[in-house]
């Protein structure tokens, strides 16, 4: 595993839970990105570390598609759900 080598960011608030979601699923951020591409978000592996690492904003578009892949709420994605 890979150590991030940038501090985390202040651009979104959904990243550490996308990542530590992920993470739990057992999925590869290149099988994220994949399921992210079937519901037509067309996002690289750079934008994808940069939205985990919290360096990137996250659109609605995403931020919906995030929640159906890692099967979370919107509102868990954005901590206002345990």
């Amino acid at each position: 595993m890979r150590i991030r080598k940038q501090e985390i960011g202040t651009c979104n608030m959904v990243g550490k839970r996308v990542e530590d979601k992920r993470k739990d699923l057992g999925m590869k951020q290149k099988d994220l990105l994949a399921q992210l591409q079937v519901r037509g978000v067309d996002l690289n592996s750079s934008g994808l570390s940069k939205l985990e690492g919290q360096l990137r904003k996250v659109s609605d578009f995403e931020l919906v598609a995030l929640s159906q892949v890692l099967n979370v709420s919107v509102l868990w994605l954005l901590g206002l759900e345990c």
